[in-house]
């Protein structure tokens, strides 16, 4: 097996500057979005992908190896957010792949929002789970993927980097088969390309992955760019595919520089959800929330029927002395008469 590669970061059309950060060291490859405001999100990216250094000997647990480089990479961001004021809060996703010698397994690790996609069949097929907020809610039956694109918080992330001095890390291996190309995403690209178009981006250059990192952020930008975006793209050839390449990262444009797609045009007519901020809330936060709005309502019709109860209670009393007075005033009308 042989493994062709490209990769690609963009700042995007709403962001000065670019917090994504990857790895690109085949077969190890990486993608970290970070977050924290001004560039504290820049340094937890840059922190997290520092600490993945391949050791030479790759013998071992594949699984076990990749879960210890994000801890690494979990606990410099955790320690330089809490020893830095001005990094305090910081954090970031990570999502790592790694192909064994033979090219007939990949090995992922996951922490956060950012993707990895495999198209295999002319089929894309989403690998990672997101851990965010409209995540959980439409793995639990609650949300639609369409009604998550517009969800007010869809930017809530429930597991990141740094926040605490361990990070759960999803991981799990995949067989490789000649012709599969593996994608690693920002979600500079997932939140603004459609899953069928990065489908028929890919499979449209699949013999040129270059050109395909260059139509997917060329596709984000179009839809509006509003966060950073980075993709890290290899595919898995036979023994007579090509030999690896790679592509360098092409640098933020400056501001008085047109970008590659100025001359099309790419926000006409297109009212882009605005780019908002990251923050990272865990699921057990997320439950204790949902148990507090659960017994809100709850509550509130105890609230109500006690209002009810003494409603009825001053109506029936009302009614009692009504007809206290009636019959005095009949006893009263009768002695008169008499």
């Amino acid at each position: 097996m042989s493994l062709r590669t490209a990769h690609l970061t963009h700042p995007g059309r709403k962001r000065r500057h670019n917090e994504d950060s990857y790895v690109h060291q085949p077969p190890l490859f990486a993608i970290a979005d970070g977050m924290g405001g001004a560039k504290a999100g820049e340094v937890a990216s840059g922190l997290a992908v520092e600490a993945l250094q391949l050791r030479p000997d790759l013998s071992g647990d594949d699984e076990a190896y990749v879960v210890d480089l994000i801890q690494e990479a979990n606990r410099r961001v955790y320690k330089r957010a809490h020893e830095d004021a001005e990094a305090s809060g910081m954090g970031t996703t990570m999502t790592v792949a790694l192909v064994d010698a033979a090219g007939e397994h990949v090995t992922f690790g996951h922490v956060g929002d950012s993707r990895a996609y495999r198209v295999r069949d002319d089929k894309l097929e989403q690998l990672t789970d997101d851990h965010s907020l409209v995540g959980e809610l439409i793995r639990s039956g609650k949300l639609t993927r369409e009604e998550a694109d517009v969800h007010p918080q869809r930017s809530v992330i429930t597991r990141a980097l740094g926040t605490d001095p361990d990070v759960d890390v999803d991981t799990f291996v995949v067989d490789a088969q000649p012709g599969d190309i593996y994608l690693l995403c920002s979600d500079g690209l997932s939140g603004m390309v459609s899953d069928e178009s990065i489908l028929s981006i890919v499979r449209d250059n699949r013999r040129d992955l270059q050109a395909a990192a260059k139509a997917l952020i060329a596709a984000a930008n179009r839809g509006g760019g509003d966060d950073n975006i980075t993709v890290v793209v290899f595919a898995v050839d036979g023994d007579d595919g090509d030999v690896t390449t790679r592509m360098d990262a092409i640098p933020p444009p400056a501001e008085d520089e047109p970008t590659a797609d100025d001359d099309e045009e790419t926000l006409s007519g297109l009212e882009p959800v605005p780019a908002v901020g990251t923050m990272v809330v865990s699921v057990e936060e997320l439950q204790q929330q949902a148990g507090a709005d659960a017994d809100e309502p709850s509550e509130e019709r105890r609230r109500r029927r006690r209002g009810t109860v003494l409603a009825v209670v001053a109506l029936l009393a009302f009614l009692a002395v009504l007809a206290l007075l009636l019959l005095w005033a009949a006893a009263s009308g009768g002695a008169v008469v008499r």
